[in-house]
């Protein structure tokens, strides 16, 4: 059977239950004219009648009432089922598969998700940490999480969080005997705690930036990582002065169990950002999370600009 002959008999059972052309014609959206050709034509092809046309009414005759038993509740199978589809918008489901770095998942990721998603069982997410510049799309990930001038131009990129700053901090007990560092470039003549990075093996340059003006130092200590929990550690047992997130070392300033020094020095830069492919085709399931993940807030306080800044999102 032609595809056309399912709307014609799709507008069959909408004229048998009307028993009016014209009402039938108001309901599907055509005029009674082309509603009484389109039945002309069906029941040409068919070979039989299915209507009995008077001028007050219409009425279905024995072949019709057949096949209006047959069809009609096939149609309203559909119906429902469509109609369940579209309830299904309104309950996300399916699975969600994120790259990203260990502070983006602790920080800003799981924060969210964890209280956003408890409405949607049926969403899941898997959250991959991987400190390198993943191919979300030969790994098969929906998106990934990077700094935000670290997204590539041809990808979409949704703001996650705030800006970042990077803080110089060390226990106080390392201070014993030694003078703070009011610069930078005095930070030669200190022990520090090294990143190394992920992506290519390098340490990481400290960056610093004031009145406009951009520093890199590159320093040397005892102890090198490749992620930012041990180094905190190490900072606290007094090894040395560390490059950490903010937000990693507030609670370690507020107990005081850190310092910082070189505040002035150290300046916002572009924070998180999803991304994800520009052609890709979003799903309900996806959609949802962006939405959850998205960053909510004026994205700059005022009087801070942010900077560039090479550290990638694995820190």
């Amino acid at each position: 059977m032609a595809r056309a002959d399912f709307n014609d008999l799709a507008a069959f059972a909408v004229i048998a239950r009307a028993r009016s052309f014209t009402r039938a014609a108001a309901e599907i959206g055509v005029s009674p004219s082309a509603l009484s050709q389109t039945m002309r034509s069906l029941e040409e092809r068919l070979g039989y009648r299915l209507l009995t046309r008077t001028t007050r009414s219409v009425s279905t005759t024995e072949a019709g009432e057949r096949l209006l038993a047959s069809v009609a509740p096939r149609f309203a199978e559909i119906e429902a089922e469509l109609l369940a589809m579209g309830e299904l918008r309104d309950r996300p489901a399916g699975l969600v598969r994120i790259t990203c770095s260990e502070g983006a998942a602790e920080t800003v990721l799981w924060p969210k998700l964890a209280t956003g998603l408890s409405r949607y069982p049926d969403v899941k997410v898997e959250l991959f940490v991987d400190h390198s510049f993943t191919d979300i799309a030969a790994e098969r990930f929906d998106a990934g999480v990077r700094l935000g001038e670290s997204v590539e131009k041809d990808m979409i990129a949704v703001r996650i969080g705030p800006d970042l700053r990077m803080v110089a901090v060390a226990a106080p007990s390392y201070f014993h005997g030694r003078s703070r560092p009011e610069t930078p470039q005095e930070l030669v003549d200190h022990r520090c705690i090294n990143l190394r990075l992920s992506s290519g093996g390098g340490l990481y340059a400290w960056e610093f930036e004031k009145d406009g003006h951009p520093l890199r130092v590159r320093v040397e200590g005892q102890f090198t990582f490749n992620t930012i929990r041990p180094i905190v550690n190490a900072a606290i047992a007094g090894y040395g002065i560390a490059y950490v997130p903010e937000d990693t070392a507030r609670p370690l300033l507020e107990t005081e169990q850190l310092v910082q020094v070189l505040d002035d020095w150290c300046q916002p830069f572009s924070g998180f950002h999803l991304y994800y492919p520009s052609r890709r085709q979003m799903s309900p399931a996806f959609a949802l999370v962006i939405d959850l993940l998205r960053y909510k807030r004026p994205a700059y306080s005022a009087g801070m600009r942010p900077r560039p800044i090479s550290l990638p999102s694995g820190s």
